[in-house]
């Protein structure tokens, strides 16, 4: 059974100055040096074109740093690989994203949007997380949607900060 979490980072700035910030190279290098305090991490793939913004970057985590349950199903250390795809910029930005585990036992994936707001503008993220291991299942599922909001309230608190020096 699936579980299904909605995150929304709400900024001061307007959804095109967000979006600028997604469409620039310098801004995702910030986010990685900001994730490498917790974990390796490194963009794999940036392009910007007419349809859009796709990206590929890999979160790389030290088993051992992992819960005692996520140990027992991961027997190396857990590499990430993170897809986003942003569509062009418009009244409302959409995307996908989804994460992969080599040999994972589940599947992460999501939606996005970015609208403006009458005091700046709004990223939502809706996600889904299914793990296919009896038992353990469903704790896994919600130990890696509460870990998500957390990732997602740092890339939002990194993206505040990022805008606030343009």
């Amino acid at each position: 059974m699936a579980r299904r979490i909605d995150y929304s980072a709400r900024y001061t700035h307007p959804a095109e100055k967000v979006y600028s910030a997604l469409t620039n190279r310098d801004y995702w290098e910030a986010r990685m040096v900001e994730l490498r305090k917790f974990s390796d991490n490194h963009v794999e793939s940036f392009e910007v074109g007419d349809d859009g913004i796709d990206l590929v970057f890999h979160h790389i985590i030290p088993r051992d740093t992992l819960p005692d349950i996520a140990q027992t199903v991961m027997k190396k250390d857990m590499v990430i690989t993170r897809k986003e795809h942003y569509s062009a910029f418009g009244d409302e930005v959409t995307g996908t994203y989804s994460a992969s585990i080599p040999a994972g036992p589940g599947s992460l994936s999501g939606t996005m949007a970015l609208f403006g707001t009458d005091t700046g503008s709004t990223l939502r993220t809706s996600s889904e997380a299914k793990v296919f291991i009896p038992f353990v299942g469903g704790k896994l599922e919600q130990l890696m949607l509460v870990n998500l909001v957390d990732l997602f309230r740092t890339e939002a608190q990194v993206t505040a900060d990022w805008l606030a020096e343009q």
